[in-house]
């Protein structure tokens, strides 16, 4: 089973990197509850589909998956991305997603991501 849900993530990142957001519902239970660790949490694919068109007509994050592995019904994966910060200036992160399945979908997704202090500093002196 692990071997498919990395593969079923493999798919979602591909997503998350066209902006695509109902290519990554696609994957994701009606109940999905997305918890963005020290942000936001959403429940529901309609709530999150609200949530992430904020984003739409931005730039999508560039990131890499420097990991990625599963353990039953559960896969995660980190690396690094590069976003625009809320103030339109790109910044440098470090992310791990955790994903739960129920089926062949994602039923849970926890996210963490953190600024790299050197982005700090020079968001900081620009402003």
């Amino acid at each position: 089973m692990s071997e498919k849900n990395i593969a079923i993530v493999r798919e979602i990142n591909d997503a998350f990197t066209r902006n695509d957001i109902d290519g990554f519902l696609a994957h994701c239970t009606e109940d999905l509850y997305w918890n963005m660790a020290g942000d936001s949490e959403h429940t529901g694919k309609s709530s999150i589909r609200e949530w992430m068109k904020q984003m739409e007509g931005h730039e999508p994050p560039k990131f890499s998956v420097d990991a990625i592995f599963g353990d039953g019904d559960h896969v995660t994966c980190h690396g690094e991305m590069t976003m625009k910060n809320a103030e339109g200036n790109k910044g440098k992160y470090s992310y791990c997603d955790v994903y739960t399945f129920k089926g062949d979908k994602v039923s849970e997704l926890r996210s963490y991501v953190v600024a790299h202090k050197t982005e700090d500093k020079n968001a900081s002196a620009t402003a």
